[in-house]
């Protein structure tokens, strides 16, 4: 799993890896049982504090996503992230731009620029 951040993102870094790290479990890239980098580690090899890691970590573990155990570090739980949500919210958006006549091009289009802003 490679984990990236962006400095210049408005995105506070904590919020990156969260993101980084549901993601890569929603795509299947890493799974139950799966050992994430040490906290320590991982802000090294980033460039960025621990505690920012342990942050991104503790917000995962309160999701549900991750467990965080003394000695084993954050392993992937076996409930890991449910797609279930974002798979409500695309078939609703898929409802709403059909409604108004959207083409899936037009679609993309649009969530690319929301997700630039």
């Amino acid at each position: 799993m490679l984990i990236t951040i962006d400095p210049e993102s408005t995105e506070p870094l904590y919020g990156q890896l969260v993101a980084q790290v549901r993601g890569a479990i929603l795509r299947g890239d890493v799974g139950p049982g799966d050992k994430l980098p040490g906290a320590r580690d991982l802000a090294a090899s980033l460039g960025i504090n621990m505690h920012t890691v342990l942050r991104a970590y503790t917000t995962l573990r309160d999701e549900g996503a991750i467990e965080l155990r003394r000695g084993r570090g954050a392993v992937v739980t076996a409930k890991g992230l449910d797609s279930h949500e974002i798979e409500q919210a695309a078939r609703r958006l898929l409802e709403v731009a059909r409604r108004h006549g959207l083409t899936l091009p037009q679609i993309h289009a649009a969530l690319d620029q929301e997700a630039s802003s």
